[in-house]
């Protein structure tokens, strides 16, 4: 049973949830089997969904069906009504969650049963509704449209012959359109970019010309998107990115919580990517939005916040030189990371800082007393030590590193660049300490290999060596 549907989804359920739960499959409207009943308190119940040994199936059954013997095609069946009456009650609370939705469904049973003042009443609600909405994302511009339609089957209904409410329908649906078109784009570019992936973007050019022909920027869901695209997209981006960044900062509040956040982590990649590529003024840029981000509790997620997250920020900080903001950051946000990773990031993060402030003392002691579970981890953390070794002409403990980092390498399960960077690290890290510091035809041929090299993820750390030979 632990590999089973049921199971996952009732792993993801709160304590609010299961006790909703139970109320539904207690009432004879939603399920009038009792063995349904019992499966359910019994996974219901303690660590029975976490625990191998509580989900062997001879267990279960024996515990809803006492004394009989097993019947494998019993418990299945079971497992199935109960499977069943749970995704019901999943629809029943995705729909109950979109109160514009429901009331609009409402409204469309009324509008069949041709109940007309019912249906007038209710779609003046779904009318206030969708005015006090709190948000102006794509969902509600959506909304917006199916309002309309409704509206206007209604008034097809009736076979009247004054003006409908066709032009409300159809600018609905374009601006609905447009809002979703640019924010997939937006998306596949993304996706694009870290997958190597080859997306088709139909129609963009003819949306975007619409949109300034149209002067449609006004509406969030359009223009946020429009201006992530451009800075994207346009050689000359800088002015657009300008605009983007105040055009998160007055609509910001027109999105809601996960949608505000997959934008941040678009115009954080996004910087990331220019600074990358030697654009220095993207670095600080890029430190903003994450110091906000996390500060206003953007880019957290369930209240916790990625080790991804919190492991770029302070690498984006430290480049920055912000020493101080990264020694509050650390004891102040690392409850916020999940437990599992907790001790391994902190341990990390603080060695990192101290790298970085060149206390290689402190930051060798340590990296040497801890062997991290994420190989990644412990590659950068190795890549620290070989720094180290190199800064302070500790040679003999410098080769021996790199001898067993390629031997690590050779044995984990590494994506062919991932390997292929930390090979040319060791390569060249060798080459360095080897190359004649008086020989300048010698440094010119490694220098020239060291920039050729691909991919290299050190190569200004090791071209600054090699220059102050």
């Amino acid at each position: 049973m632990e590999n089973s549907h049921l199971v996952a989804i009732m792993r993801t359920f709160s304590a609010k949830e299961v006790r909703s739960l139970r109320k539904w499959l207690n009432s004879p409207v939603h399920n009038q089997r009792e063995d349904v009943v019992l499966l359910f308190e019994y996974l219901a119940a303690g660590a029975h969904l976490v625990e191998e040994k509580f989900l062997r199936k001879e267990r279960v059954f024996s515990r809803i069906f006492n004394g009989e013997p097993f019947d494998d095609a019993k418990l299945r069946q079971t497992m199935h009504f109960l499977h069943k009456a749970i995704e019901e009650f999943l629809i029943y609370e995705e729909l109950r969650g979109d109160e514009v939705r429901s009331r609009m469904a409402l409204s469309s049973v009324y509008r069949k049963r041709k109940l007309d003042k019912a249906f007038q009443k209710t779609i003046k609600s779904v009318e206030t509704l969708q005015e006090d909405a709190p948000y102006r994302d794509e969902h509600y511009l959506r909304n917006e449209y199916l309002l309309q339609l409704e509206k206007y089957t209604f008034q097809e209904g009736k076979k009247r012959t004054t003006e409908m409410n066709l032009q409300e329908v159809s600018d609905a649906l374009d601006t609905t359109f447009l809002a979703d078109k640019l924010r997939q784009s937006c998306l596949m570019l993304f996706h694009q970019a870290v997958y190597k992936a080859d997306y088709r973007i139909g129609m963009l050019d003819e949306v975007l010309q619409y949109i300034e022909k149209k002067q449609l920027l006004k509406t969030p869901a359009i223009s946020v998107y429009y201006y992530i695209y451009k800075s994207i997209t346009e050689k000359e981006a800088q002015p657009y990115f300008v605009r983007l960044r105040s055009e998160i900062e007055l609509k910001r509040s027109f999105f809601p919580p996960h949608e505000i956040r997959d934008i941040y982590l678009m115009i954080i990649n996004y910087c990331i990517r220019r600074m990358n590529s030697g654009e220095a003024s993207y670095v600080r840029e890029a430190f903003e939005l994450y110091r906000t981000g996390i500060e206003e509790g953007i880019l957290l997620e369930n209240n916790t916040i990625s080790r991804f997250t919190f492991l770029n920020v302070i690498r984006i900080a430290l480049r920055l030189g912000e020493f101080g903001w990264v020694e509050s950051f650390i004891p102040n946000y690392k409850k916020f990371l999940f437990p599992k990773f907790r001790d391994t990031i902190v341990h990390y993060s603080k060695a990192k800082l101290l790298f970085e402030k060149k206390d290689y003392a402190a930051a060798m002691d340590l990296l040497t007393h801890i062997d991290y579970d994420d190989v990644l981890l412990t590659l950068n953390a190795r890549l620290m030590l070989i720094k180290i070794f190199y800064e302070t002409d500790e040679y003999d403990a410098l080769e021996s590193l790199l001898e067993s980092m390629r031997t690590y390498i050779h044995r984990k399960d590494l994506t062919s660049a991932y390997k292929s960077n930390y090979q040319n690290i060791i390569r060249y890290t060798k080459k360095l300490v080897r190359v004649n510091p008086y020989d300048d035809s010698q440094k010119t041929k490694l220098k020239t290999e060291i920039i050729a090299a691909n991919p290299l993820t050190e190569k200004s750390w090791l071209l600054e060596h090699l220059e102050n030979l």
